[in-house]
């Protein structure tokens, strides 16, 4: 092997380390090849040269810090502010929710020579969100009730070409009174006079009465007088095209003397 000389700018370091570490040469018989093998001599030269050495040393810090630089702050948006904007949106978008829960407040009226409205509120004091005009007359409906249990049925036709209509919010139901056929019913508007009737009955929770109605030019009311009826009923959905309202007696009793089911084939 050949010998290593020094051809770095370090030929001060090299000279060091051949000053003070001895090569040999040995010779193996099989592979003629020479090897260098590398002692080292104790001197006390080399003990004082290396003090020397770390007196010269210069100090370099142990540790490096690696600190990332700062990062730059992105705009905080103030929570209350936040909770503000998402309370205002809740409310203006349950202003203008139409739907009802699962106990609502169903009111059955008509003028005794008219025509029946039904209309279920969420409340008794806001405006309904079902209302409806039968095509039969109150006193028919009210010789039904009176004879014993009613089922109100009201369909709809399901259309291919409008989705995402609302069950409650469709315009033409017809309508079957404990299985028999009794014409259309059209939704209705909540108007001057429906609200006017609602706000008269708004105290009453449950019951049946009598109403003023309408008088003519000769103090006599025109269609007869109001009959209503109110109370609680209980809301189930089937699904989309299937909800039933079924009405509570207040003793918890027997079984509900009106029920109405929509559905919508």
């Amino acid at each position: 092997m050949k010998t290593i000389t020094a051809k770095s700018p370090h030929d001060s370091s090299f000279s060091f380390s051949r000053r003070y570490f001895n090569w040999k040469k040995k010779v193996e018989d099989d592979d003629d090849n020479e090897e260098e093998i590398l002692t080292f001599s104790s001197s006390s030269h080399f003990c004082e040269e290396a003090k020397e050495a770390e007196e010269l040393r210069i100090p370099v810090a142990s540790r490096v810090s690696l600190v990332p630089p700062p990062r730059k702050k992105l705009p905080i948006v103030s929570v209350s502010r936040l909770r503000s904007a998402l309370s205002v949106f809740g409310k203006n978008t349950s202003a203008y929710r139409s739907g009802l829960g699962t106990r609502v407040v169903g009111t059955l009226f008509g003028y005794r020579r008219g025509h029946v409205h039904f209309a279920f509120q969420e409340e008794a004091k806001v405006s309904p969100a079902f209302l409806i005009q039968l095509a039969t007359p109150t006193s028919v409906l009210v010789r039904e009730m009176a004879s014993g249990l009613v089922r109100i049925a009201l369909e709809c036709e399901k259309k291919m070409g409008k989705k995402g209509v609302k069950l409650l919010n469709e315009p033409v139901w017809r309508t079957y009174c404990n299985g028999k056929k009794c014409g259309f019913a059209m939704r209705r508007e909540c108007g001057a006079e429906e609200w006017k009737v609602l706000k008269a009955v708004e105290p009453i929770s449950m019951g049946a009465g009598v109403l003023p109605g309408n008088c003519n030019d000769n103090g006599a009311g025109a269609e007869g007088e109001l009959m209503y009826m109110r109370a609680k009923f209980e809301r189930v959905v089937g699904s989309k095209d299937s909800e039933a309202f079924y009405m509570m007696n207040p003793d918890g009793s027997g079984g509900p003397e009106l029920s109405v089911y929509l559905l919508r084939v």
